[in-house]
């Protein structure tokens, strides 16, 4: 089945987020329909914060060997782009295209000293240059666009984020990721408010996936959290180790 197609189910397309090849392998094994590269968790293993860093070059790195390893259609965490020129974040997808992904995240913010919006009609702007440059080079990829206004605390949340949404539709878009939201009332608002697919993020208060299925949403993805999970348990399990001064613990 098409990717595209994978957010047209009956039920939400959930997203596996992995960081390498283990964890893409995991996700193969679990019979996950699709798996979404983490930029959190990829920056986070070669001693980088969030927020472009990381070369894309280095980033390349990681997706060719994810690529190798697997036969599941991947989608892949570009964060802004790596550029905020758009004739850059093309050639960016269009290598990433030739590896074989699938679809690609691109978010509303970037990260300075901190994470601030970038201006919505801009952003526009740059999502309309990118959109159409694809097609006239024939590269069908599905653009799933994170708009951080929940995760950044904006004013009017639901109504910039509306805003914002209706923005990137008309600019040809195939999805949106509202990372943050968790309240139903709200989830249900997003939805109604386009025709796009709606993608959420695991947070401590999102609904159930049932609940989500009967909101409307269609994909649902982790984020960074099982990663940082995996290692909360590793430092867990290591302070074990030492303090029975034994490895029993781990068999």
């Amino acid at each position: 089945m098409e990717f595209k197609n994978l957010h047209n189910q009956d039920k939400p397309l959930i997203i596996a987020n992995v960081w390498d090849v283990p964890s893409t392998k995991t996700a193969e094994e679990l019979n996950f329909q699709a798996i979404g590269t983490s930029s959190s968790a990829i920056a986070s293993l070669l001693g980088y914060n969030d927020g472009e860093e990381i070369k894309f070059s280095e980033l390349e790195y990681f997706i060719k060997r994810i690529v190798s390893n697997t036969n599941l259609p991947l989608s892949v965490d570009l964060e802004s782009g790596y550029s905020r020129d758009p004739e850059k974040i093309v050639q960016h997808i269009k290598k990433l295209s030739a590896l074989g992904v699938v679809g690609i995240n691109i978010e509303d913010s970037i990260v300075n000293e901190k994470r601030v919006l970038l201006d919505a009609n801009d952003f526009a702007k740059t999502l309309t240059e990118i959109i159409q440059q694809l097609k006239k080079e024939n590269i069908a990829i599905f653009i799933n666009v994170r708009i951080d206004t929940f995760m950044l605390l904006q004013e009017n949340v639901l109504q910039e984020t509306k805003k914002r949404i209706q923005l990137y539709e008309n600019a040809g878009v195939n999805g949106v990721f509202v990372p943050c939201i968790e309240k139903e009332n709200d989830i249900k608002t997003i939805v109604n408010s386009t025709s796009l697919p709606v993608n959420v993020m695991c947070m401590p208060n999102l609904p159930n996936f049932e609940t989500l299925t009967k909101l409307g949403v269609k994909r649902i993805s982790m984020g960074n959290f099982l990663f940082d999970k995996m290692y909360d348990k590793f430092e867990e399990t290591v302070k074990h180790v030492l303090s029975q001064n034994s490895f029993k613990s781990i068999f």
